[in-house]
């Protein structure tokens, strides 16, 4: 039966959709624009992949993962801890940006992730992406907080980390819950078996891959290894020769090979951008050969593994010594995606995505990165090849040495911070302590 439709109908219903299809990213086509997958571990350190020089474990599948893509040499993240780390990452801000910078979360903290803050989940589900987290959150537990209201469709996993499961905190008689495992909003066990969680993420992961919907997808996997109390699934227990810490390891890089693999399944691995990195230096890994570890702002505390893969599209093979962060993530992973980032919003990160399609051929420029320790304080600033240190409040011995004195580095020259150099260069020091000034009075 034919429908006739009266005229001044016709011109409402092509008003309605072309006012609809104003509001849509303008390339998207989800055959042309990639699938994101940020796969990020939690504590694992610099030396802790062996294509970094891990030592009594292997990790074939991330190794495989950098010869197909860029591996980062010169890669940092925000903060020394989970909380402000993962903050960083999800907004392309430092945390002090917005009150998130000083120490980390826990089950009794009231407060949380901003929803002021216009994470990268919103951002790509706003551009057309469905977006899902799976694993470890730490941006606040209470349900305003929680992935659902911060820009992800799906959430699976845990909002805080493993060794807050049933802690009693006696400084001030709090005693924390069985760790909540929740599917979305709904809570659907409390205390899960440690052992299983790198596996039953990786089974989610490739769950949701083989289920997914025709739009591109962003897919967040936070593990929660190799974070203390150390798990590892009885398949992988005895594995390496550095004991469960290697063991957890190369599960880990077993869960990257399993969702590398299900991408070429499905087809869409070359058109999948895929990251590795972690949150924070090692607690007990190995940084090998920077100066310091987790919680400390020497670099073994902030500067990470990283690879970012995307078959046809970014060169194989390359190794970068380009200094890059977790903050140029955002508007580097904006542009691929065609979104559209607001006029008003102030990133501390910058667009890499040129560099990554040629890096031969691309240099990226110099510019301050501010670091914070655990304590909320701004106690450095690397510019180039400099690093600027003017306090400590971990990674230095009060009583043995003494007060901190200021110290400047020679990354180039003097990877592990030993050699300080502040009295050959004091221009440098005065222009990077200039520099910290201005930032901090910007703030």
């Amino acid at each position: 039966m034919l429908i006739k439709i009266k005229p001044y109908i016709s011109k409402l219903v092509v008003i309605i959709i072309f006012g609809i299809t104003a509001c849509q990213p303008s390339n998207d086509n989800s055959k042309n624009r990639p699938n994101i997958i940020i796969f990020f571990t939690d504590d694992q350190g610099y030396a802790d992949v062996g294509c970094y020089g891990a030592e009594g474990f292997e990790t074939p599948h991330i190794d495989r993962l950098a010869s197909e893509g860029i591996r980062f040499t010169n890669f940092y993240v925000p903060a020394t801890v989970c909380t402000p780390s993962r903050a960083g990452l999800l907004t392309g801000r430092y945390p002090k940006r917005y009150n998130l910078h000083e120490a980390v979360l826990f089950p009794f903290s009231e407060g949380g992730l901003s929803l002021n803050e216009y994470t990268m989940a919103e951002l790509l589900r706003d551009n057309g992406y469905t977006t899902s987290i799976i694993g470890k959150w730490h941006l606040g537990h209470k349900e305003e907080f929680m992935p659902n209201n911060q820009g992800f469709d799906m959430f699976y996993g845990v909002p805080y980390s493993n060794d807050m499961d049933n802690y009693y905190y006696k400084e001030i008689d709090f005693q924390s819950p069985p760790l909540p495992f929740y599917r979305n909003k709904t809570l659907i066990e409390s205390g899960p078996d440690q052992d299983y969680l790198t596996k039953r993420y990786t089974e989610e992961a490739i769950d949701q891959i083989r289920n997914r919907s025709e739009k591109p997808f962003f897919m967040y996997v936070a593990q929660n290894m190799p974070h203390t109390p150390l798990h590892a699934s009885p398949a992988f227990i005895g594995k390496s020769e550095k004991g469960l810490y290697g063991d957890v390891i190369m599960e880990l890089d077993w869960s990257v090979g399993e969702i590398v693999k299900t991408l070429k399944e499905q087809k869409i691995y070359d058109n999948t951008i895929f990251i590795f990195t972690s949150d924070n230096g090692p607690r007990i890994g190995s940084a090998k050969p920077l100066r310091g570890k987790k919680a400390e702002t020497w670099d073994g505390g902030q500067r990470v593994p990283a690879i970012v893969a995307w078959p046809g599209k970014i060169p194989k093979g390359v190794v970068s010594s380009d200094f890059t962060t977790t903050l140029d993530l955002y508007p580097t992973l904006a542009k691929i995606s065609g979104s559209k980032i607001p006029n008003d919003l102030k990133l501390d990160g910058l667009d890499i995505s040129d560099y990554l399609l040629h890096p031969e051929t691309t240099k990226l420029p110099e510019r301050p990165f501010y670091f914070y320790a655990r304590n909320g304080e701004m106690e450095a600033v690397r510019m180039g090849k400099w690093k600027l240190h003017i306090e400590k409040s971990r990674g230095w011995n009060l009583e043995e040495s003494g007060v901190f004195p200021v110290s400047l580095y020679n990354l180039d020259a003097d990877i592990g911070e030993k050699n300080n150099v502040v009295d050959q260069f004091p221009e440098v020091v005065e222009e990077l302590t200039n520099t910290m000034k201005e930032f901090e009075a910007e703030l």
